[in-house]
């Protein structure tokens, strides 16, 4: 790993340790009822990935959550009947997966790593990829399409959420404030712009060109895109999406 990503796999963890948002795994409830066949999973902050962006059936199709440690997407298509492998950087984010597989009883297998090298999956292993919003903790994204791309049988799918660069132009002090004050450039990089904390994520804002031809150049056509933002929590929500969710599928040339 790089230094970058030790040290946001640190900071997760002590996320973890904190019970921010995205590391609260799902409920029993909802694990019923996706058994039951009624499941939805979400890869941005807050709409739901639409239910056609998943083939009909999932059991028995091989998934990878990659990114996406937490207890969240990964036990509830594991409920649903997939075989689901959860990649992430922070062990205690796949811990949460262990705890909820262990306590409904789902076969769910973990791995810990970087998500711009998954050489610990040979070429053409998965049917589908579920990529939640990640990317902006790793300082070049290029090798995510490309290694998604290579993990992924021909025409699987892959379904990520990024963030839309714009939301790091501004202050996020001024904003937390209510103020919208220019005062980055794009691409962002906190590594330039701030001090590294401890504890505390570094973050990128990768252009659209990255995030989106990044997923063409790679070898994806993609299929479907809807945008998201926090469900209105901060102010830049009352002017602009900052998420966006694509479904890109994987076409050999």
């Amino acid at each position: 790993m790089s230094q970058t990503t030790e040290h946001n796999s640190k900071a997760w963890d002590k996320k973890v340790e904190d019970g921010v948002r995205y590391t609260q795994s799902e409920t029993p409830e909802t694990i019923e009822k996706a058994r039951c066949g009624k499941w939805s999973i979400g890869v941005t902050a807050d709409r739901q990935v639409p239910r056609d962006w998943f083939p009909e059936s999932i059991k028995g199709i091989k998934i990878l959550c990659l990114a996406s440690g937490g207890g969240q997407q990964g036990p509830v298509l594991a409920a649903a009947g997939a075989d689901v492998t959860v990649f992430d950087l922070s062990e205690k984010q796949l811990q949460q997966d262990v705890e909820v597989a262990h306590r409904e009883g789902l076969d769910l297998k973990t791995v810990k790593g970087d998500m711009t090298d998954l050489s610990a999956f040979a070429d053409e292993t998965f049917d589908l990829i579920v990529h939640p919003v990640a990317n902006v903790f790793i300082e070049n994204v290029r090798p995510v399409w490309k290694e998604a791309a290579r993990v992924l049988k021909d025409k699987g799918t892959l379904i990520s959420g990024f963030m839309n660069p714009v939301l790091y132009l501004f202050n996020a002090e001024k904003e937390d404030e209510g103020k919208l004050e220019v005062a980055h450039k794009i691409p962002y990089s906190a590594l330039e712009e701030e001090e590294v904390r401890e504890g505390e994520t570094l973050e990128f804002g990768h252009t659209l060109e990255d995030q989106l031809q990044g997923q063409t150049d790679a070898g994806f056509v993609i299929a479907g895109i809807y945008e998201d933002d926090f469900g209105g929590g901060r102010t830049i929500d009352h002017h602009i999406k900052t998420m966006l969710a694509t479904r890109a599928v994987k076409l050999k040339v």
